[in-house]
């Protein structure tokens, strides 16, 4: 039995290793395709076919499969994490949110805030929308009213019904009209 099928294996691992290192997706395939040629050596001994197999496992890898790994990865990848997914969020106001800071509760956290616009002041239990982040400081604006939609509705301002109650806000302070949040 020839040992060729190693000199195959040796050649996927390098190929592997090198895939790692450039995170192009190219040397993946060219391992699938040394891999087919071990398993084609070690079960025939024939060097031509080996090659061939080879030849034809990478061009069909590189073809096929890494067009669409690059899809999926382009995909995945566009995906926003981090600070990055909050802005165009909404968020609730906790505490009065001006020029000079406030608070809001954004993803389930309370952020430090300020307004985008200097002149405005957005009050506790009105809905905002995140158009930036500032190192830790959320900086918001008012979300404004659809036309159209009811007033004191979340396009208006006012939290929606499912939205809860909001920790170290009274249950009068969280909605703009003073009305009791639903139970």
């Amino acid at each position: 039995m020839s040992a060729q099928w190693l000199l195959w294996v040796a050649l996927a691992l390098a190929a592997c290793v090198a895939e790692i290192l450039s995170l192009d997706l190219i040397f993946g395939m060219i391992a699938g395709g040394a891999l087919l040629a071990a398993g084609v050596a070690a079960a025939t001994g024939n060097t031509v076919a080996a090659v061939l197999s080879f030849a034809v496992g990478s061009g069909l890898l590189l073809a096929v499969v890494r067009p669409l790994m690059l899809r999926y990865v382009d995909r995945v990848g566009s995906s926003l994490t981090g600070v990055r997914a909050l802005v165009g969020r909404e968020a609730l106001v906790v505490r009065e949110v001006g020029a000079s800071g406030g608070e809001v509760k954004l993803a389930g956290e309370v952020w430090t805030a300020r307004v985008e616009r200097p002149g405005d002041v957005l009050e506790t239990g009105s809905r905002v929308l995140v158009s930036a982040i500032d190192g830790a400081t959320a900086v918001v604006r008012p979300v404004r009213a659809l036309p159209g939609a009811p007033a004191g509705g979340p396009a208006a301002g006012g939290p929606s019904p499912e939205a809860g109650p909001v920790p170290g806000v009274p249950p009068d302070a969280a909605r703009p009209d003073g009305a009791a949040p639903p139970d």
